[in-house]
């Protein structure tokens, strides 16, 4: 199987699936002289991991990270990092029905038509399971970014319900099991998703991830869009089937008035007076919010009896028992920051690499006019 790694100068790849033994990756291009532990790490593959609440998976993974090479004396050496994860809880057997069925809307019949290989432990490679590598490199990715970038994320859309933005909170996400920014909204959904578990069916979800203080100049403007590299990466994780940066699909319904991002200098420095282009124009950064969302679908592995194939070509029904999450997008919310830190990190190189320094024209966002 190709197509393993993601990422130029900061590339990672990932391997193992998610009835072996471990997962992990290898992360290369971290320059030498930062500082990381595994307790770095952990924080981060603790927001993504199974058996958080009752609206996730019960599967109970410790995510566990090791790092096995690349750092000495608790700094990175510049050479590659090896991180490794544990497998201890899965179920194998749980699978076992369908293991000749596959299961529509999963990648179970695409991947057996590719490869001819049916690995029906929890989906192989296929499974979502690999995201607790990218998270895992994700750490690492934000450390190279330092504090003066944050990413965050949150869930705005469960199933057809949305949040309210006047309610908007950033604090609220650590609130709620849904890493929802709206508090209302959050403890609404408590009920509708345990409605959802409880006839074993699922629903999809979007989520948003924004990174402030992204400086004015990263990404290129032909084939190194960096908006074209954050929807690649975003589509990359499992059951995500749209990606759009700041107001995205809503611009079509503008005007060109409604749509311009008017500017002005403030105090010797660029202001922007909106940001319907989500902080990126042309493919290059303009220093404002990097604003992207993506849908996730619903879970495929759902208790209704559905209609199917199996591998020798039989008409068949497939109902999936185990332990599934009735909305994988809950857990996509980390997955989604470790994303955007590892495309932005690549692109941190790309830039200092080709420019050497920052532009001239320093930038301000609205709030700072």
């Amino acid at each position: 199987m190709s197509h393993n790694s993601f990422g130029h100068l900061f590339r990672v790849t990932t391997w193992g699936e998610s009835h072996g033994p471990a997962i992990g990756c290898v992360v290369d291009g971290t320059p030498p002289g930062l500082p990381l532990s595994e307790s770095d790490i952990q924080p981060w593959l603790d927001r993504r991991r199974p058996g958080g609440s009752r609206f996730v998976s019960q599967r109970r993974e410790p995510d566990a990270v090791r790092i096995l090479s690349g750092t000495f004396e608790g700094l990175t050496t510049g050479t590659p990092i090896a991180l490794h994860i544990a497998n201890e809880d899965a179920r194998s057997n749980d699978y076992s029905e369908i293991a000749d069925k596959f299961r529509p809307a999963h990648a179970d019949y695409a991947y057996f038509a590719k490869y001819g290989i049916r690995d029906y432990r929890g989906g192989g490679r296929q499974s979502a399971r690999e995201t607790a590598a990218r998270v895992a490199a994700g750490a690492v990715a934000r450390k190279l970014l330092g504090h003066g970038v944050a990413i965050r994320g949150a869930l705005v859309q469960l199933g057809e319900r949305r949040i309210d933005r006047a309610r908007f909170d950033w604090a609220e996400t650590a609130r709620n099991p849904f890493w929802c920014p709206d508090a209302t909204a959050a403890a609404e959904w408590e009920g509708y998703l345990d409605a959802v578990r409880k006839r074993g069916s699922s629903v999809g979800a979007v989520i948003e991830v924004v990174a402030t203080g992204v400086p004015a100049g990263w990404g290129a403007p032909i084939y190194g869009k960096l908006d074209a590299e954050l929807a690649a990466a975003m589509m990359s994780i499992n059951a995500v089937k749209g990606v759009e940066i700041g107001d995205g699909f809503a611009t079509a319904a503008m005007s060109g008035e409604e749509n311009a991002d008017e500017m002005r200098m403030r105090q010797g420095r660029v202001a922007f007076l909106s940001n319907h282009a989500g902080g990126i124009l042309g493919g290059i950064s303009t220093g404002q919010d990097i604003v992207v969302r993506f849908a996730v679908k619903p879970t495929s592995s759902i208790l209704s009896p559905r209609q199917t194939v199996d591998r020798f070509g039989r008409d068949s029904e497939i109902a999936t028992k185990g332990r599934h999450d009735p909305c994988v997008g809950i857990r996509a919310v980390p997955v989604g920051e470790a994303m955007l830190a590892l495309v932005l990190a690549d692109h941190l190189l790309r830039h200092r690499g080709q420019t050497g320094a920052a532009g001239p024209l320093q930038e301000v966002s609205a709030d700072d006019r």
